[in-house]
């Protein structure tokens, strides 16, 4: 067996993960989102496409809407993968523990999510709560930082 074919193909292991990560995130943000308010949880879907299209729109229960909520979800969750597995291999402090880099990747992920790419969306500033800030922040390290960091690490050690 040559050495190439020991190793899984990069572009299954960024879409394996991008799955993985994208799925745990909507999972836990839509299961949180009814759990704290009672609402129908494709509310979520529509706040995500609210970012892209006029509010009224976005909630106005169109079908399309819900589903571009769920694609925009998805697309952002596999830029997050893609480019930590492009930055893998040239940033050596990604290669530490995989558990502290996967819990800040998921902080550098809420940061840059919320301080740059909101303010740039259509969705309305919202007062900074520290609860749901931190509920948000912990979201994201257990479901896009923790599986990107640890998926990556094996996928570059071979394992």
């Amino acid at each position: 067996m040559n050495e190439s074919s020991k190793k899984p193909n990069l572009v299954r292991a960024i879409v394996l993960t991008g799955l993985v990560a994208g799925t745990m995130d909507i999972v836990t943000a839509t299961s949180w989102f009814t759990i704290r308010t009672g609402n129908n949880p494709v509310r979520v879907l529509q706040y995500i496409s609210s970012a892209a299209f006029d509010k009224d729109l976005a909630y106005s229960g169109n079908i399309l809407m819900i589903f571009l909520g769920l694609l925009f979800h998805y697309l952002i969750a596999y830029s997050w993968t893609f480019l930590f597995y492009l930055a893998y291999p040239r940033i050596g402090l990604l290669r530490a523990n995989k558990f502290v880099v996967g819990i800040g990747y998921g902080i550098f992920v809420w940061t840059i999510m919320n301080r740059v790419v909101l303010p740039l969306s259509r969705i309305p500033a919202i007062t900074f709560d520290i609860n749901q800030a931190s509920i948000a922040a912990s979201i994201l390290i257990v479901c896009i930082g923790l599986p990107i960091s640890i998926m990556a690490s094996r996928y570059y050690s071979g394992k």
